[in-house]
């Protein structure tokens, strides 16, 4: 728990900087970049080489894309009966089924269940979220946004020229047993910068305003994303006989508040910036309670 605190801590901080102003106002951005091109890069060749092949990693798989499915099924529906704006609806179907499963999701994997942990993960991540941004986010922001709609040449784009899906092609296929001393030393150094950096740019970028016409929408998204969605995954991996270890990841990555990179992509489509920025800084603020609970229940579970 010392470590969990020290993430609260680091994400005090960096709200702090930003309400000082003491860096520029692109700094979480380049922090990001710092964090998306190098440190989770680093933190897959390390921990994937270390998988085994395993029909049990599987429910790493299915819960990520069985919460999206059902948040479409529950979102669409219900958007239409509280007669919910277009923008309010692609941000609850983007910012629900996604959460910040590796910027926040890894240190607090890390720091609650231990490093052994991360390799799956990454599994979760990798092969669940990421591939969710890469389809279902970029349909939504071409559907109900001002942009072009997706085609399968753009999205192929977007997943082979995205740093760490690279990075895991490269540990599945050549693993890290050729890497010199001095190359896994760098490499380990780079993925332990990923803690500090990442909290700190999580803390500056946090705008805790409401925007009173956003708030049934915020309302609904934290409550899913924090709540639902949880109970969700803790009954699929029960339904799914998923092992311990696996379960208890599942678990923890799906309890994430919602994921920036996605809110960023809402923003950039100009669907409803306010709400998007509300539900990342008031789920990373609520999860402070939310996330620790879970890690509870699982650890209470599944021993």
């Amino acid at each position: 728990m010392v470590a969990y605190l020290t993430i609260l801590l680091l994400i005090a901080a960096g709200y702090a900087f930003g309400r000082m102003r003491l860096f520029p106002e692109q700094a979480p951005e380049v922090l990001n970049r710092v964090v998306l091109y190098l440190c989770l890069p680093a933190l897959i060749l390390i921990h994937v080489p270390t998988l085994e092949p395993s029909w049990s990693l599987l429910p790493l798989v299915i819960v990520p894309w069985t919460l999206l499915g059902l948040t479409i099924a529950v979102i669409l529906p219900l958007s239409r009966w509280l007669s919910l704006k277009r923008e309010v609806t692609a941000t609850l179907l983007v910012l629900i089924p996604l959460g910040n499963t590796s910027f926040l999701g890894f240190p607090l994997v890390e720091a609650l269940l231990g490093p052994e942990y991360l390799r799956l993960a990454v599994v979760y991540d990798q092969f669940g979220s990421f591939l969710i941004v890469c389809t279902h986010v970029l349909f939504v922001l071409g559907w109900y946004g001002d942009g072009d709609n997706p085609t399968p040449a753009s999205v192929a784009r977007q997943v082979v020229s995205f740093p760490p899906f690279l990075a895991l092609i490269l540990a599945l296929v050549l693993g890290n047993a050729w890497f010199p001393d001095w190359l896994m030393s760098l490499t380990e150094r780079f993925a332990d910068m990923l803690l500090p950096l990442v909290t700190l740019a999580i803390g500056m970028s946090l705008k805790l305003k409401l925007v009173p016409e956003y708030r049934m929408g915020l309302l609904i998204g934290l409550v899913a994303k924090l709540l639902v969605l949880p109970v969700l995954a803790l009954g699929l991996v029960w339904l799914l006989r998923a092992e311990p270890d696996v379960a208890r990841v599942a678990l923890l990555e799906a309890s994430m508040p919602p994921m920036i990179t996605a809110a960023a992509l809402l923003a950039a489509a100009r669907l409803a910036p306010p709400l998007g920025s509300a539900l990342v800084a008031w789920g990373v603020l609520i999860s402070a309670a939310t996330v620790p609970l879970w890690f509870w229940v699982g650890q209470t579970i599944f021993g």
